[in-house]
């Protein structure tokens, strides 16, 4: 089956042609110019700047997988039939997925086709499929899922594809919000979690070492918070540049701050992969997915082979390819794609921007 689906949940806007498991086009288009002077992303720039820009992602991606221009000629497209249009309902920034929503439902009606909504994360979830030009080995199940992405932090058993318990979810900051809020607060720039990994490594590299920020852990459940430790790394700040350190814009020479990007870093990983292997361990399951922006740490990467290498039971990690790690559309048409093969063609097609929170199950730890 072939599949066009569209993203645009928050700064990328991306829209991918799936042909059965080869990707025909992926194209994605990122907002950080626009966000990098406000340190963040600003929800209403984001979304004029998907309107602005489905147009010509939508023309670009289109084109790359083949289909002549005009594209559609009374309905019909002028290239192979397409048999769905994908859209992520959710979770995003509302403004942002309404962009891909109204979007995805006028491509459909052009062209006489099911229309789909999928959740966001599950997209992350199966993105370790997705290699080079097509989707790789399927996923096997059943399996402990890890989504860390800017706005989530999320531990799922699953049972298959589209059978997910959420067994934790972050309770204040995700682990991608707290390294763009380490970031900032180092004067690093934006995005932050290249930049906090990029400080980490020259300081790991020179043999630089900090003291160590607490592993917040909450060992009698699976939820995460990770708002204590930025809350650490502005006290560690406080404590070197005193206490206007903030308002005064004082910085640590970069030595310094590389040596505190090591520390926070260690932490992250540490508590992520943590809560993973206890989870495991509940279940009895030794095969472990990891999604979203933050998978693309190379350090995260680094323990999560350490601490499953050698596990009884074939025990096994897969994280995405770096460059599906982050926001894109193979992501999305693959989750369609694999809805359209299980027969699942309904469902809500309303967006959701808390749609983590009304998704699947929760189970108790």
């Amino acid at each position: 089956m072939r599949v066009l689906a569209l993203e645009t949940t928050c700064d990328e806007t991306s829209v991918c042609l799936l042909d059965g498991d080869r990707v025909l086009s992926n194209v994605v288009l990122s907002q950080i110019p626009l966000h990098r002077k406000y340190s963040g992303v600003v929800p209403e720039l984001a979304s004029r700047a998907h309107l602005e820009n489905i147009p010509a992602v939508l023309s670009a991606a289109l084109t790359r997988a083949g289909y002549r221009r005009p594209f559609f000629r009374s309905g019909r497209p002028a290239g192979p039939k397409i048999d769905a249009v994908v859209f992520s309902r959710g979770p995003g920034l509302p403004g942002a997925l309404l962009v891909s929503r109204v979007a995805a439902e006028t491509a459909a009606r052009l062209l006489g086709t099911r229309l789909i909504g999928v959740n966001h994360l599950e997209g992350h979830f199966l993105a370790c499929e997705l290699s080079g030009g097509g989707a790789a080995a399927p996923i096997r199940f059943p399996c402990i899922g890890l989504i860390v992405s800017g706005g989530h932090t999320e531990l799922w058993k699953a049972g298959g594809y589209g059978r997910y318990e959420v067994l934790g979810r972050t309770r204040d900051d995700a682990a991608g919000e707290a390294f763009d809020k380490v970031a900032k607060l180092l004067g690093l720039g934006y995005p932050g979690g290249p930049a906090v990994e990029k400080a980490a490594s020259r300081a790991e590299a020179a043999g630089d070492a900090a003291r160590a920020f607490p592993r917040p852990y909450m060992d009698d459940t699976w939820d995460f918070s990770f708002s204590g430790l930025k809350t650490a790394v502005a006290y560690r700040l406080r404590d070197l540049l005193g206490a206007g350190f903030y308002e005064e814009r004082l910085r640590l020479p970069a030595r310094e701050a590389g040596s505190v990007c090591l520390a926070f870093e260690e932490a992250v990983a540490d508590t992520l992969v943590r809560k993973t292997v206890r989870a495991c361990a509940a279940f009895g399951v030794h095969r472990v997915i990891v999604g979203g922006g933050v998978a693309a740490n190379l350090r995260l990467r680094k323990k999560f082979s350490e601490a499953f290498r050698g596990l009884p039971g074939g025990g096994a990690v897969r994280f995405a390819e770096r460059r599906y790690c982050t926001d894109n559309a193979a992501m999305i048409a693959l989750c369609g794609a694999r809805r359209l093969a299980r027969g699942a063609y309904g469902g809500p097609l309303d967006i959701a921007p808390d749609l983590s929170a009304a998704s699947w199950p929760r189970v108790r730890a």
